[in-house]
């Protein structure tokens, strides 16, 4: 190593004081200027240690409302599928009641279309606003008598 590259060496970083909090760093042998990083490290992250047990309280709180879903057997679903015909043959409105990852909730609009490739209902429960609802989700159908158009 030649004269220039030591001195080159000895301009860099001379020393570095790390604290829980801050880094004081001198950059220059002879300059009394102190360059502070301030930092807030674990206290940064302080604010996020509470989700898991956010995750774990909502969980809690909602464990008795969970429910497996129910097996149908072939008489229910062969009887889901006489009402799905008969509200769709005569525009009838339908109350679908649907599982979905423990919890049911119910859809009520007409039958739009019934998709056998997709196994797929597709649902009108606004004029113009379609949703899709797999067969295997449907726990329940009941026939709305009035029309709904």
């Amino acid at each position: 190593m030649n004269k220039k590259t030591k001195d080159h060496l000895n301009v860099g970083l001379n020393f570095c004081l790390h604290t829980e909090r801050s880094f004081v760093c001198n950059y220059n042998k002879g300059d009394d200027s102190l360059m502070t990083i301030r930092d807030r490290g674990k206290l940064k992250w302080q604010s996020a240690s509470f989700i898991p047990l956010a995750f774990e309280m909502t969980s809690e709180m909602f464990k008795d409302q969970w429910k497996a879903k129910p097996i149908l057997d072939e008489y229910q679903a062969e009887e889901f599928d006489l009402r799905i015909a008969y509200a769709t043959e005569y525009n009838h409105a339908v109350k679908l009641t649907i599982w979905a990852d423990g919890f049911t909730h119910d859809i009520t609009g007409c039958v739009h279309y019934v998709d056998p490739i997709t196994h797929e209902l597709r649902i009108e429960v606004k004029p113009g606003e379609f949703e899709r609802v797999a067969f295997d989700s449907v726990v329940g159908v009941k026939v709305l008598i009035e029309p709904k158009n």
